[in-house]
């Protein structure tokens, strides 16, 4: 099972890790994910987060990598995170929300390369704009929807 490092601007780390294990608590695979965090904070000395995030490296890996998941790309932990990078055995990905972890937690026993793709799919289609439903006299029935289009029909 790959190893997954989130390392992010404080408190967004530990947040995402703490929401990740509320939402997957029933999950009894959830005690066994190899899940860390990282929180960086203001003006964090990078040579010496560079140090922590290897020994987290080091810690979460069993032999099939770790991907490493980054706030925003630019920033100090994506250019910690990216000295770390390795093909193969260290995947970096920027752009971390909630949706792009419970994605790479639920494909953790896919191929480093493979999770790092199911992440990034899971954090884009987690975002969307969202809105209030249309009225009831505006929604348009569901083709699979028969009662609906009868209904619509009378």
């Amino acid at each position: 099972m790959a190893g997954i490092l989130l390392m992010a601007h404080q408190p967004q780390a530990s947040a995402l890790e703490q929401s990740a294990r509320h939402v997957f608590s029933r999950d009894p695979r959830c005690a066994n994910y190899r899940l860390r965090s990282l929180d960086v904070e203001p003006d964090a000395d990078p040579a010496e987060l560079e140090q922590r995030a290897r020994a987290l490296v080091a810690e979460t890996d069993d032999g099939n990598g770790v991907l490493i998941l980054t706030d925003c790309l630019g920033a100090t932990p994506a250019n910690v995170a990216a000295r770390l990078a390795q093909p193969g055995k260290i995947e970096v990905v920027a752009g971390a929300n909630l949706p792009m972890l419970l994605r790479a937690l639920c494909y953790c026993d896919s191929p480093l390369d493979a999770l790092a793709d199911k992440a990034v799919a899971g954090g884009s289609r987690g975002i969307a704009r969202v809105g209030p439903p249309p009225p009831p006299d505006r929604q348009t029935p569901s083709q699979d929807d028969d009662l609906a289009r009868l209904q619509d029909q009378q």
